[in-house]
């Protein structure tokens, strides 16, 4: 048994074991890995929205309690976003190249830039909502996986099955959790300030927030840097 003060560090680098197996076997996706991460981690920053709303971790030093920051949140972001960017990918063989040149200037593309930023742009009206602040992070998410699968048909299937596939990875490090630090989840998330509906032990939230998570990451880095998918040679 890990000491409850600590689970919440452990849990979060697990989060990097993956992310490195991953970033060693697959060198074709080391850069969609590291830019990804390195545009998530900065969303750890965020945790005093959710700390003690949604949950309350105790954390290292004591400090998602003290301040609401803490050290584990943008660790936990790095691994995420490097793993959600590439899971598709690696899934179904794809390696990311340039789109051609007149694709850029197809009619959709005036909106590019409003696509990406659609997270960004939705979440603070939400957020001034009568409602936990999961639901507006969930909510933005989705807008953003929307708006950037108009925007680029052709990543639509990657962001509807890449939010599934990050799901799957998630449920499995929720449930090593709980594994970890039985009762862990029920002690720390806010059971009572969210519809409290569990699938298979884990909060709907966590799921609700994966897929959503998973969909718009896994297509924004080709989005941002004008690349789409062809099968491995």
């Amino acid at each position: 048994m890990v000491p409850e003060r600590y689970v919440w560090m452990v849990w979060s680098c697990a989060f990097l074991i993956p992310w490195a197996l991953l970033y060693w076997a697959f060198p074709a996706h080391r850069r969609a890995m590291l830019w990804a991460a390195a545009f998530t981690a900065p969303f750890g920053l965020t945790e005093p929205l959710f700390v003690p709303e949604y949950w309350d971790p105790p954390s290292l030093f004591d400090l998602a309690h003290r301040t609401g920051f803490d050290i584990e949140s943008p660790i936990f972001s790095f691994g995420i976003g490097g793993v959600a960017a590439v899971l598709y990918n690696i899934a179904t063989r794809r390696i990311a190249h340039p789109i051609a040149s007149g694709e850029m200037l197809a009619h959709r593309h005036r909106y590019h830039r409003w696509a990406i930023a659609a997270p960004l742009l939705a979440f603070p009206p939400l957020y001034v909502l009568p409602w936990n602040p999961i639901y507006p992070a969930i909510a933005a998410m989705a807008v953003g996986a929307l708006a950037g699968a108009a925007c680029r048909p052709d990543l639509a299937a990657k962001t509807a099955v890449g939010g599934l596939l990050f799901l799957v990875y998630y449920a499995l490090f929720l449930w090593g959790l709980d594994w970890l630090s039985p009762g862990y989840i029920h002690r720390i998330w806010n059971m009572q300030a969210i519809s409290g509906l569990e699938v298979l032990g884990l909060p709907l939230e966590e799921l609700l927030f994966a897929f959503a998570f998973g969909a718009y990451w896994s297509g924004v880095y080709e989005h941002f840097t004008w690349k789409h998918l062809q099968a491995r040679g």
